[in-house]
């Protein structure tokens, strides 16, 4: 008896994965932990109008470019989404991720809240995993403890963070990150990412 070519156990859909969450949370940790697990993803690169740091590699952390080509990109309608973020502009790249969709590869991205909503209104299947703290005070204090802002830089990203907290409802699953516990954090987003493709009614993305 040959199966019913409409029903199939199988899914050939990759997903299209958003990890947001408020500063301090440790999106950027729990991205590069996946990444050093080798975890079978493609990891979208942002373009990013703000300086490098040190520490960062073109190409790698972000694609630093000028506000002149990033005005540019907005007006061939080359991103998926963009933002302000502390008079800077960050934008995922569409050609990136159609590409890595097409190869059959689940896409992860990391996203600011205001970024992975816009995502959600462009692609209602992605999936949204919201990483936060045990708390409002937890979160507070890891931003204070990085010391890397001016008052009013750590007063504005303050304000933001706890407003953003707020937006957890538009969001597919919430996870905890708590402090010096990442692999564990990893592990769920891994579970939640593997569930999801044992669904019956599969996420079907389009961009």
């Amino acid at each position: 008896m040959n199966p019913d070519p409409e029903f199939s156990l199988l899914n050939p859909q990759p997903l299209l994965i958003v990890i947001s969450g408020p500063s301090g949370v440790g999106k950027d940790s729990v991205v590069q932990s996946m990444k050093e697990r080798g975890m079978p993803f493609h990891f979208v690169v942002t373009a990013n109008t703000r300086p490098k740091r040190d520490d960062e590699v073109h190409g790698v952390d972000y694609f630093f470019v000028s506000k002149e080509e990033f005005a540019r990109m907005i007006e061939q309608d080359e991103l998926i989404e963009y933002a302000v973020v502390y008079s800077d502009y960050k934008g995922i790249p569409k050609r990136q991720v159609r590409e890595a969709l097409d190869t059959g590869k689940d896409v992860v991205m990391r996203l600011d809240v205001q970024g992975a909503e816009t995502v959600r209104k462009l692609a209602p299947e992605a999936l949204l995993i919201f990483i936060t703290t045990e708390s409002e005070e937890e979160l507070v204090g890891r931003l204070k403890a990085r010391k890397t802002e001016t008052d009013e830089e750590l007063a504005l990203r303050i304000a933001t963070a706890r407003k953003e907290l707020k937006r957890v409802e538009a969001f597919d699953y919430v996870v905890i990150n708590h402090e010096n516990k990442l692999d564990e954090t990893v592990d769920t987003i891994g579970a939640i990412i593997d569930a999801e493709h044992h669904r019956v009614d599969h996420r079907e993305v389009s961009l």
